[in-house]
């Protein structure tokens, strides 16, 4: 089936102004505590947020940096940086100073958008950084930085969408790797839509009458996708909250406002399905729910389903193909594997030298499709080495049965060698979750007084006792092959996340 997209392409038109023109207007596109913003609405606040930015000298193509909470504000500065043509930025909001300074430098972001209370940090972060021209503070106040009130009318909310190519950069994503400093991933207006309509609309089905909510932040690509540009593509609602989540926060979300999607990751899947009394919250306004980001161990996939009900969609995506390419479908699921290729995409398995491999074999996920991101940004020598002609070369690795469904095993530099035999993190911290003391878990590779390498697992618990490390490892040996059980068992506090909040190996491997 052919889906081609127009020359001239803008997300903010396409996503946004479309539903007003469509006569969808009145509509609620967010929900948001107790209040409701309808799509014109939204329209005339991203109108607005563009133009406070042409008025601060933005231009089209230049960069500019959104760091805020989830909320209205969020998505009107989104479809009013890419109305005026600039390609949007985001940033995790709770970022540290030097994180912070890493990002001005690193994208040279002309703007960045901020609220009150970061404001401290983010302005200390721009002392010395070369290209930034102002700080947008998004609330009422007055001093040194520019203002911007998202409840005022002292802005037109006229504005016409810049008519930008298909091919422009819409916005900057950054790789999900769990090692080094964040790269850029430069993904055009085309990739957007190529996967709303490939994912959201064909494979998943998003409807008018959704109501979706995330457990990722707007910021993470996942939910930018399937808790922004999905449900507005389709016309429906999306739920936003500012909060960290919780279980606590996601249960009472979910009552407040009754979802019929939920996006979803592995951690706060195992939180939820061990909270206290967890099968009394009512969830049954939900259709279906998504699982991304980390691998999700079929354990626990049967644990979702015996205490909510619910269909839960394993599936994988990378930032440099946009979203997700493979997935479980409603109606088609095979737990413990992340399901068949999106129509629209192809995927293969291939060895080191680009040779497929016969299927149940393990190897690297090459993968093709109209998402693919222009490149890394200031990473050469990396783009050239991932994206080889119309195929972007991932560092994941997987498998695929001879009925299609593919299986995760990894990232390449996450896999150990154990005597002789590879070992997947994964699966031993999926073993490791199903003991009643684990809250999380991560295992990575570490070298023995031999120069060997033996798995290590890093352990959040439920509440400490005498001998549990020793008894973890046995839980290991009992249910797994011996050699790919941990053999050091650290207790710890919480797992230290990278910037997109996925569990930081490279930190753990450095101690």
């Amino acid at each position: 089936m052919v889906f081609e997209l127009p020359e001239q392409l803008n997300l903010a038109d396409a996503f946004l102004d479309a539903r007003v023109r469509e006569g969808k207007g009145e509509k609620t596109a967010i929900l948001y505590g107790e209040r409701r913003f309808t799509y014109r609405q939204v329209q005339s606040l991203a109108n607005r947020f563009g133009n406070t930015l042409r008025s601060l000298g933005i231009e089209p193509e230049q960069r500019v940096l959104i760091a805020l909470p989830d909320g209205p504000d969020f998505v009107g500065a989104l479809f009013g940086v890419l109305k005026i043509g600039a390609a949007v930025v985001m940033a995790n909001p709770q970022l540290k100073q030097d994180e912070i300074a890493y990002f001005y430098d690193y994208t040279r972001a002309k703007v960045v958008l901020t609220v009150p209370e970061t404001l401290e940090t983010f302005a200390a972060a721009a002392k010395g950084a070369r290209h930034l021209r102002r700080i947008l503070v998004v609330g009422r106040g007055e001093g040194e930085h520019a203002w911007f009130d998202p409840e005022g009318h002292d802005v037109s909310d006229s504005l016409e969408t810049e008519p930008t190519h298909r091919d422009d950069v819409a916005i900057w994503l950054f790789s999900g790797g769990t090692t080094g400093r964040p790269k850029a991933v430069l993904q055009s207006h085309a990739s957007f839509a190529n996967t709303t309509e490939w994912y959201a609309r064909r494979a998943i089905g998003y409807r008018e009458d959704d109501v979706t909510l995330s457990v990722p932040k707007l910021y993470f690509g996942y939910a930018t996708g399937s808790n922004l540009l999905f449900p507005f593509s389709v016309g429906a609602t999306t739920a936003l909250f500012p909060e960290h989540p919780t279980p606590d926060v996601m249960f009472a979300r979910i009552r407040a406002h009754r979802p019929t999607i939920l996006i979803n990751v592995p951690t706060m899947v195992n939180q939820m399905v061990s909270y206290p009394g967890a099968s009394g919250h009512d969830l049954s306004s939900l259709r279906l729910a998504t699982s991304a980001g980390e691998a999700l161990p079929p354990d626990l996939y049967a644990r979702w389903k015996q205490t909510f009900g619910v269909e839960l969609l394993d599936g994988l995506g990378t930032a440099e193909m946009w979203h997700i390419f493979l997935t479980n479908r409603p109606g088609d699921v095979k737990p413990g594997t992340l399901g068949k290729v999106v129509e629209g995409f192809e995927v293969k398995v291939c060895d080191d030298q680009g040779t497929e491999v016969a299927p149940g074999e393990v190897g690297a996920l090459w993968v093709k499709g109209d998402s693919r991101a222009i490149g890394y940004w200031h990473q050469m020598e990396r783009t050239v080495a991932a994206f080889r002609g119309e195929w972007y070369v991932s560092g994941d690795m997987i498998s695929r049965d001879p009925d299609g469904y593919f299986t995760y095993a990894g990232r390449a530099d996450d896999l150990l060698k154990v005597g002789g035999k590879w070992v997947a993190p994964q699966e031993v911290e999926g073993c490791l979750l199903r003991h009643p003391a684990v809250e999380e878990c991560a295992v990575v590779g570490t070298t023995d007084a031999s120069g060997l390498t033996k798995p290590k697992a890093f352990v959040v618990v439920r509440e400490a006792k005498a001998g549990l490390d020793e008894e973890l490892k046995a839980f290991v040996r009992e249910h797994l092959a011996a050699y790919k059980y941990p053999r050091e068992v650290v207790f710890v506090d919480a797992l230290p996340r990278t910037h997109l909040g996925k569990v930081d190996r490279g930190k753990l491997r450095r101690g």
